[in-house]
């Protein structure tokens, strides 16, 4: 026990010499929601309204993505890379771009958010097609032109109605950063196995982890929770 409460502090922000544990998985999971969400929104937009040609290569990427275990694509990126020549040749001569792929924090992040976009994508894209189309009637009536129609009504009603779904892809975002130690990352399960492996006993370090990773489920169920009660009221019906 003496030895868990000495690893508090790394299990929050730091060991003593690098960030670690609930700092390093908030610093992930916040990268790859905010880029995650974006290139969803992009992709979810190319999907429906761009050329239908444009349309294949968004399919092809988005059934790679949600059909391949999110383990196997941080090992490709992380591990994988490296056997090419052409990846070798790019950090013997300090390569900028290929250089990044030698940054475990750097492959994490992009395994995460082409993930979640690939799983995203879906989701917007179907509510872009659905969307209820009185309003657009009413919004081509007022003479929006279709990018504007898109850009005023369109997205954003879209994105205020998959509120709900998008709350469980981020839970399950916040879930799967726990695959981050098995590319050296310490973050909260990374200090875990680290403490497992000084102590010889997994209970109270990966018990401890599992609290932190509810702790933050709960945080961000609330928030999201607010998030329908202000954007979805319209939805709701009326008391008389």
């Amino acid at each position: 026990m003496e030895e868990i409460l000495n690893a508090l502090p790394a299990f929050l922000w730091s060991d003593g010499s690098q960030l670690t544990g609930l700092v390093v998985t908030a610093k992930l999971f916040l990268l790859s929601a905010v880029f995650g969400v974006a290139l969803a929104i992009a992709l979810a937009l190319l999907k429906v309204y761009g050329h239908p040609l444009l349309a294949w290569p968004v399919r092809a990427f988005s059934y790679f993505f949600r059909g391949t275990p999110l383990f196997l694509q941080l090992m490709l990126l992380y591990y994988g890379l490296s056997q090419f020549q052409l990846v070798q040749e790019g950090w013997q001569n300090e390569n900028g771009f290929w250089l990044l792929f030698r940054d475990a924090s750097f492959c994490a992040v992009l395994a995460y958010v082409l993930n979640t976009a690939a799983y995203g994508l879906e989701i917007l894209s179907g509510a872009l097609e659905t969307y209820p189309r009185e309003e657009i009637i009413a919004a081509e009536a007022y003479g929006m032109s279709r990018w504007q129609l898109v850009r005023r009504i369109v997205l954003p009603g879209a994105l205020r109605r998959v509120i709900p779904v998008f709350s469980n892809e981020m839970v399950f975002l916040l879930h799967a950063t726990a695959l981050s130690s098995t590319v050296t990352l310490l973050d909260m399960t990374g200090v875990a196995r680290a403490l497992y492996a000084n102590t010889y006993s997994p209970f109270f370090p990966f018990l401890m982890a599992a609290a932190l990773y509810l702790c933050c489920t709960f945080a961000l169920l609330y928030l999201f929770m607010g998030a329908e009660r202000r954007w979805l009221a319209f939805l709701r019906p009326r008391q008389h």
